[in-house]
């Protein structure tokens, strides 16, 4: 008889959690650099259902950091690209896709209610504020990712508030408008490194052992929570 594949992990989390997260449905908003990795640990954590939100294709320039992308992947949709994996990791896992790009305009074309905890991993600022209100809306347990481009060490990312952090420009953008819009608190990953290098030519630099980082630091928090650990 083939050895579980949860073992180790039912292993070290017990039974109890093993069954909460197989009862578990997580929406995460962005499959790319941050997102994908959250995506792909909640699978290999055992989380039973997920709904993944991204409207973009992979493009050649997200080979060097997206868990995704592949010369083989390069222009297909992101949530079919990331589907077809979490399927090959577990294939009893539950998949709602939107190939959406998410604005507060077409919010109401996703349906979270049903969701056990919300994962904003995208770079859309009113996208941002509008996972948040949602989230709080309907009392839903969010955590929203801030700026992982720009930066070399991924042992910079912390935990915390939205309003405990520092030196991030997206969290200080994030900070002003979740303030305009009532919003006292939010759970955030952030790095609290200064940005590495000048951008030139609008393009964020990047490379993949921090976003990656910020997804797994992410990941591991959704885990804690549902467990309640």
């Amino acid at each position: 008889m083939p050895e579980e594949w949860l073992q180790r992990t039912r292993a070290l989390l017990g039974d109890d959690n093993i069954g909460k997260l197989s009862a578990s449905k997580v929406c995460v908003f962005g499959v790319g650099g941050v997102g994908g990795y959250v995506c792909e640990a909640l699978a290999r954590s055992g989380v039973g259902e997920l709904v993944i939100v991204d409207n973009d294709t992979v493009n050649i320039t997200n080979i060097n950091r997206q868990i995704i992308a592949t010369n083989e992947s390069v222009g297909r949709l992101k949530v079919d690209v990331m589907q077809g994996r979490l399927l090959s990791i577990n294939p009893d896992i539950k998949i709602t896709k939107y190939a959406h790009f998410y604005t507060p305009e077409n919010a109401d074309m996703v349906d979270i209610k049903s969701c056990s905890y919300i994962v904003d991993a995208v770079d859309h600022v009113p996208a941002k504020v509008e996972i948040a209100l949602r989230a709080k809306s309907l009392g839903i347990p969010v955590i929203s990712s801030m700026g992982a481009g720009n930066k070399i060490d991924p042992a910079r990312f912390r935990v915390s508030d939205i309003y405990k952090t520092s030196v991030c420009p997206l969290a200080k953008t994030m900070r002003r408008k979740l303030r305009d819009a009532g919003i006292d608190h939010l759970k955030v990953v952030f790095s609290d490194e200064v940005p590495y290098t000048d951008v030139k030519d609008g393009i964020i630099p990047s490379v993949a052992f921090v976003p990656s980082a910020a997804g797994l630091v992410i990941a591991s928090e959704v885990v804690k929570d549902l467990c309640g650990i």
